[in-house]
This record gives C-alpha cells, structure tokens and sequence, in this order.
C-alpha cells in the first residue's frame, strides 16, 4: 500500500515527469501528466510516441520505472489513448 494521498503524490509525479521529458524528446516524442487516482499515475505519451512500437516498453522501462525508483515501488503508470483524457474511470 502507498503511504501517500494521491494529492500528495501529485508535485512528486510532475517532477519525475519532467525528468523523463528530456529522454522522450530525443526521439520526438513527449509525455503529459493527467492525474493520479487511486495511487495509479495516469499519463499521455505524445508525438513519435503515439503508435511507436517501442511505447510499451518506454512507459514500463522508462517512465513506471523512474516512477518506482524515485516515489514508491508500487506506482503503476497508465498511458490514456488520446481521446480518452476525461474518461479515465473506465480505463
């Protein structure tokens, strides 16, 4: 269980985001910050990220995993389909 609020995990989130950003870019990709609800981070991959092949893998090995490191081991990351932004209750 994750001793945080998903209010306090919030700023922690957005910094670890903007961490990530930089590596993201390299290949012409991005990344934005939805929410956190119910300890699970809910992002959007942008750009070249969008249908990359390699997605999978940057939001597990990448973004979850930086996540993990710095926060809490137990953050799962959820990437939001574009469109998808305002339903993320039935993700």
């Amino acid at each position: 269980m994750i001793p945080f609020t998903d209010e306090e995990l919030m700023n922690p989130v957005r910094n670890v985001i903007d961490k990530v950003r930089p590596s993201l870019a390299l290949d012409s990709g991005d990344i934005s910050f939805i929410t956190v609800k119910n300890s699970k981070v809910y992002i959007q991959l942008k750009g070249a990220c969008v249908g990359c092949a390699s997605s999978g893998t940057t939001l597990k090995y990448g973004v979850e995993r930086q996540l993990k490191m710095d926060i809490h081991p137990e953050i799962t990351v959820i990437n939001v389909p574009v469109g998808m932004e305002n339903d993320i209750d039935n993700l």
